[in-house]
């Protein structure tokens, strides 16, 4: 009698759970469906705004093409040199370029489309105008292209070619500014919606709750029903034998567990040694394809060359040779990136303000982590210097915003804090006590365990996923930081944040030299090319390297003595001492190329030295400081402005013991 109305209870009950539970379905995709549109439309007018910049930076591009190309024209009709026009020639067909490449960008705006079509036709004009000028020149005939360079400077099509780039560029800001606001509004609506997608999962948590709450109700009135069936009897014995099994069950527990953990606790080990072995696989692997790529250019293009110029024409020989060093150029920077990765590759070192460098940077900062992340800096009153590489420092500070970016997961606040800081004994890892700059990086991300702090600096370590890291960055900067003379400290909270710290020592050299650069006139900082016919001794043990070297220095015009190590080198000074500058390998058996200047110093004082490397360890990058120094591979251009360089620092440094040597 009674069993019939709680069945119809229960079935009432289950049909109103269902269409609630279809209902908060329903409401939850059409939610989710709106934000999707919603941050896609924003992204879409994200897109469009990165497109109005890129057509401002190409209109300011071909204004600064066109008048480059006039500068040009200037000269040659001046000094009617043929490298001048080609000059011009180049810089012209460069803005005709941009201006081709403007137009494509602006093809779905009819009106920029109409105003570029005009600035087409404004170009051309103009290049019929310069034509007249350039073709005068050519010919030298009579006062030349003067005449017609003057008539081209009194025509309009220049100021109205020049107010079109402009009107297109207003143009594109407007549009900026209303894609700006367009932004705002998709952000402020994907907000909204997910505040409201964040209520229905509220709701529809509050209806799982509660159908939970009706299944346990009704499974505790089936249990109820089960134990009033059962015996008092059964229910001893059975209490009886479970607390017996469950005495036993948990000895054999404790044991289990105990030997488990020291299983994990290997397991784990071998599992890290694995992961480390797998990353050295993976980037030795990548590198071999990057090589065997860049190899395949190289010797693809010199195998066509060599064809070529049994029968073919000049032009494709050198757009093979050309693709030859394109391929080796790619190698020689791949290999760079390895040697810093090993801290095997000497920094460049030079005097700069970490303040300057990273307000500087702040805006490749901005771009790196995204719009969602605020960025908070703290300056010193008076910046303080340092003796490092500004590249590696920038690449260091923009490796820790990256790092803090992805903590934070996109979203959060940053802060850049420069300070000036005295360093007391033992106060900050191995640093000496002095006077120090502190560059430190502060997130508001998920922080780091404590059981993962004393790893993070350990290659291939990281706690990112797979493939989201591959453990290098921190152990990059740890080992730049070393190199430069200081050293790098980490405090992280879990759910608070990280601070990473990086020292370096205070220089107050650097900031003279600093001072002493902007003081000093542009004119005096350019490097004269060395005098062709100086004598310059060649250190180099590899035969085919030193061949190559001589040759090209011999094609620059320098008379060349060649010796493969640093004990000939020494008796060739003393059987010449008209040799004026020094090139040398660094790394050489019996003696180093750091051995042989410090010999040459002392002996030599009014010698230049130049080193030639492709690799130094960090024991000999301290004796590379002061001295000029050439990367292998190199070109011949890059060569003659090591030369010039070198050679320039040697008469600057010493003129009055080069007068001596050069007197004897």
């Amino acid at each position: 009698m009674d069993a019939a109305p709680e069945e119809g209870s229960g079935g009432w009950r289950r049909g109103w759970a269902s269409a609630g539970a279809l209902i908060a379905t329903v409401l939850l995709v059409a939610l989710v469906v709106m934000v999707t549109l919603s941050n896609r439309a924003r992204d879409d007018a994200v897109a469009w705004e990165r497109h109005t910049y890129e057509v401002l930076w190409l209109t300011r591009n071909v204004d600064a093409a066109i008048s480059r190309s006039e500068a040009t024209l200037a000269r040659f009709v001046l000094d009617e040199n043929d490298r001048t026009g080609m000059a011009y020639y180049d810089e012209w067909r460069r803005a005709g370029r941009q201006i081709s490449q403007l137009s494509r960008m602006v093809r779905q705006n009819p009106e920029q489309r109409r105003r570029v079509d005009e600035l087409q036709q404004l170009y051309n004009a103009r290049g019929q105008e310069f034509a007249a000028a350039a073709a005068a020149a050519v010919s030298r005939q009579q006062s030349g292209g003067v005449p017609f360079f003057y008539q081209a400077g009194l025509s309009e099509t220049g100021p109205k070619l020049r107010e079109t780039l402009g009107a297109i560029a207003d143009s594109e800001r407007q549009l900026l500014q209303r894609r700006r606001a367009e932004t705002r509004l998709f952000d402020e609506q994907s907000e909204k919606l997910t505040e409201y997608l964040g209520w229905a999962a509220v709701l529809m948590g509050l209806g799982a709750i509660l159908l939970g709450l009706m299944a346990y109700s009704a499974l505790t009135d089936r249990l109820v029903a089960r134990r009033e069936a059962d015996t008092e009897a059964n229910r001893a014995m059975a209490l009886e034998y479970a607390v017996q099994e469950r005495t036993r069950e948990l000895r054999e527990a404790n044991e289990r567990l105990r030997a488990e953990a020291a299983e994990r606790e290997a397991a784990e080990e071998r599992l890290r040694q694995v992961q480390k072995m797998e990353a050295v696989g993976q980037l030795t692997g990548g590198i071999a394809h990057d090589f065997n790529n860049m190899l395949a250019v190289v010797v693809g293009g010199l195998d066509l060359a060599k064809r070529k110029l049994l029968g073919g024409s000049k032009q494709d020989v050198e757009t093979h040779l050309e693709s030859a060093m394109e391929g080796a150029s790619r190698a020689a920077a791949l290999t760079r990136r390895l040697l810093a990765f090993s801290r095997s590759d000497p920094l460049s070192p030079e005097g700069v303000a970490p303040s300057d460098l990273v307000r500087g940077m702040l805006d490749l900062v901005d771009r790196t982590i995204g719009e969602r992340i605020i960025v908070h800096t703290r300056f010193p009153g008076e910046p303080w210097h340092v003796w490092a590489d500004p590249n590696q420092l920038e690449n260091a500070v923009l490796n820790l915003a990256v790092n803090a970016r992805d903590a934070m997961e996109g979203r959060g606040e940053l802060t850049l804090a420069i300070d000036n800081v005295s360093v007391g004994e033992n106060e900050v890892g191995t640093l000496q006590p002095g006077e120090y700059v502190r560059i430190g990086v502060t997130d508001t991300g998920s922080g780091i365990a404590p059981e993962h702090l004393e790893k993070v600096f350990e290659p291939f370590f990281t706690t990112k996923p797979v493939g989201k890291g591959t453990g290098l960055g921190l152990s990059q900067i740890f080992g730049f930081a070393r190199q430069s003379g200081g050293d790098v400290t980490i405090d992280s909270t879990v759910g608070i944040g990280t601070t990473v710290s990086i020292y370096l020592p205070r220089s107050i050299q650097a900031a003279e030299q600093a001072a002493e650069r902007q003081g000093r006139p542009a004119e005096t900082q350019q490097v004269e090319m060395a005098p062709p016919g100086m004598h310059i001794l060649l250190v180099e043990d590899d035969p085919r390297v030193s061949r190559s070297t001589q040759s090209s220095l011999e094609e620059l015009g320098y008379r060349v003595t060649a010796c493969e190590g640093g004990r000939e080198a020494l008796e060739l000074m003393e059987a010449s001492p008209n040799i004026e500058l020094v090139i040398t390998d660094v790394m050489m058996p019996e003696m180093t190329g750091p051995e042989l200047v410090r010999v040459l110093a002392e002996r030599y004082p009014h010698v230049g030295v130049l080193f030639v490397t492709g690799y130094a360890g960090e024991g000999e990058a301290a004796d590379l400081s002061g001295y000029d120094m050439l990367r292998k591979p190199f070109t011949v251009s890059a060569l003659a402005e090591a030369v010039s360089a070198a050679s320039a620092r040697r008469a600057s440094v010493s003129p009055h013991a080069s007068a001596s040597a050069a007197a004897e």
